[in-house]
């Protein structure tokens, strides 16, 4: 007994009252298993209503051990001789409903599905060598963001293995070879945290600590996450901090009751048939919150994207239903308690609502992000591209009314994996037209995606003109490059991303609304837009023709230009369209100038 004893005096070291009032980031150092320098593993876990809890697994022959619980804390600890990492191991809990096998909430790691054991692991075993991009790391606010958005499963699949999945360390010099070529900045995967369904995508956790096993083990996570920073490229992680899956073993019901999520049903589970986190529980906060921070300092993420944060603000995400003052004030908690512990890693809100101050700092009265999507724009956007030319002159103002509202938070421009599944079709395929007209609207399309203001994500295979709506069962359409339309557009995409890392006028001010000028946004008949981006003295002009009409004789006037030079167009032969680069498609000087702007077409210029 005296070893047990020994365990709970270390409870001590834990700040239990900040656990129970919602102010401790640390819970995964506290609670879990931990391996110790004398070769023993302590684990504990929280059950506050359970009865009684038994450790069983590979150190204990797969016996029942039980637990000892700390006094009335709900913790429930016990150190054991023979546990080593890689052995599998799961809790017993003994509550209202009977025994009841639990994965650990705070386990490192678990079992390939449908297995659910969690599995020791010794989480110093992989040291860092990132430590000059973490000193330079920023928030990007005046810098590109150009992100690759994708699912790791199904980038390229391996066929040596029975899954097609290629492991973290398998995959990091391909992949790092390949944004870097492309010109993004940073990655984002979808979820990487445990979760049992892979048509999930990991929107559905059951190890909100644990590195899914699919890819390997933590460290080979943290092994490409290192090889990234070394190749300058951030790692951004997709994080679930509303719901989690129903799975029995899991979070649900996890000491008998309600722990985790709501006790009622209307607002126990959600509209994806999962579990509501109930923050207003101060542990479930900890829980939450220790999680996010778990991803930014045990795995040097350089940002969280926080999925569906709309359904955190409003009760089911539903305005009519009011706000969810609760869970709005975990945000704000957890928010400014990571920006204190990692003040460069970038916070990102997937939100659709107009709720105010979303980038607002916290203490200014906002929920503390850095970045907030903006899916207006998204909206607008491709429900205009997908309208006949002739019909756009009604639609003109779609394309101009983002920025009315641009300034209000700082946004970030996606075309992300929700826009091309669930029969929606891919970006190419919203496109009007056929073949050739689709292509030609997608070049200019993402002419103005990068020309506007905001960050930038794109999800894996938009760069490719992929056709086919994106499955995690299959690898991307590598074979279309093969055809040159897709070959042409392609390497159009990479022109735009190095436009935008090598121009600061598209990323310096955008902020600041000295950054952005419409020059002409009046033009509804002929389909005509052009803005202006500046930063110190450099000045680019885009001029946008989205109508299936060419302009000939088309004037603009821009204050203070003596030239216009083309820097990129959407039609030059080499991207797949019809013009060749030496073709001069602007006259004039002194401010004032007459262009020709092909139908369905962009045109970049440097102003000197």
């Amino acid at each position: 007994m005296g070893k047990q004893m020994e365990a709970i005096e270390k409870i001590e070291d834990f700040n239990m009252q900040g656990f129970y009032d919602g102010k401790v980031f640390n819970c995964y150092e506290f609670f879990g298993a931990h391996l110790l320098e004398d070769g023993r593993c302590l684990f504990r876990t929280y059950a506050p209503n359970a009865r009684r809890v038994t450790l069983t697994g590979d150190c204990n022959g797969w016996q029942e051990t039980d637990m000892v619980r700390y006094y009335n804390s709900g913790v429930f600890t016990y150190i054991a001789d023979n546990a080593q990492a890689g052995q599998k191991y799961e809790y017993v809990v003994y509550g209202q409903n009977g025994a009841v096998h639990h994965s650990d909430p705070y386990g490192f790691s678990m079992e390939l599905r449908p297995q659910h054991a969690s599995v020791i692991v010794d989480m110093n075993e992989y040291e860092f060598h990132d430590g000059e991009w973490l000193a330079n790391r920023t928030l990007n606010y005046d810098k590109p963001l150009n992100i690759y958005e994708m699912h790791l499963g199904s980038w390229h699949t391996n066929p040596d293995d029975p899954n097609g999945w290629y492991t973290y360390s398998e995959i990091a010099d391909r992949l790092i070879s390949y944004v870097r070529e492309h010109g993004y900045t940073h990655i984002e995967f979808l979820p990487l945290a445990e979760h049992p369904f892979d048509g999930s995508w990991g929107y559905q956790n059951t190890g909100f600590f644990s590195a899914t096993s699919r890819y390997g083990t933590p460290r080979d996570l943290m092994e490409l996450v290192d090889k990234c920073h070394q190749n300058g490229v951030g790692v951004i992680m997709d994080f679930v901090p509303v719901h989690f899956a129903l799975d029995d073993y899991a979070l649900r019901q996890f000491d008998g009751t309600a722990l985790y999520e709501y006790p009622h049903h209307d607002v126990g589970e959600s509209e994806w048939g999962s579990c509501n986190f109930m923050h207003s529980r101060r542990e479930v906060a900890c829980f939450l919150q220790s999680a996010a921070e778990f991803w930014l300092r045990v795995c040097h993420f350089d940002g969280l994207r926080m999925d569906a944060i709309s359904r955190a603000i409003y009760w089911q995400g539903d305005p009519r239903r009011g706000v969810n003052g609760s869970t709005v004030e975990f945000l704000k908690i957890m928010n400014k308690g990571l920006r204190e512990h990692f003040p460069t890693a970038m916070l990102i809100a997937e939100d659709s609502t107009s709720f105010p101050d979303i980038t607002k700092p916290v203490d200014k009265g906002g929920l503390g992000f850095d970045y907030k999507w903006d899916l207006g724009w998204m909206n607008d956007t491709l429900s205009y591209f997908s309208q006949a030319p002739e019909n756009r002159s009604g639609l003109y103002h779609k394309l101009t009314f983002s920025m009315m509202y641009y300034y209000n938070e700082r946004y970030l421009l996606p075309l992300s994996h929700d826009e091309v599944v669930h029969g929606k079709g891919t970006i190419v395929n919203k496109m009007y037209g056929e073949y050739e007209e689709k292509f030609r609207q997608a070049r200019a399309f993402y002419t103005y995606m990068y020309l506007h203001p905001g960050k930038k994500l794109n999800f894996m295979g938009n760069e490719l003109g992929q056709l086919r709506e994106w499955d995690e069962k299959r690898e991307q359409d590598w074979n279309l490059l093969e055809y040159p339309m897709h070959d042409g557009f392609c390497r159009y995409i990479s022109a735009l991303s190095d436009l935008y890392l090598t121009h600061p006028a598209l990323s310096a001010l955008e902020c600041e609304t000295a950054g952005f000028d419409w020059l002409d946004c009046r033009s509804e008949g002929e389909c005509l837009y052009a803005m202006l981006r500046r930063w110190d003295e450099e000045k680019l002009v885009a001029v946008f023709n989205f109508s299936d009409c060419d302009r000939d004789g088309y004037s603009l006037t821009v204050e203070g230009a003596e030239t216009l030079t083309p820097l990129l167009c959407s039609e030059w032969q080499r991207f797949g369209g019809s013009l060749p680069e030496d073709a001069s498609p602007v006259t004039g000087s002194n401010s004032q100038f007459t262009l020709s702007v092909p139908a369905l077409s962009a045109v970049v210029f440097q102003t000197m």
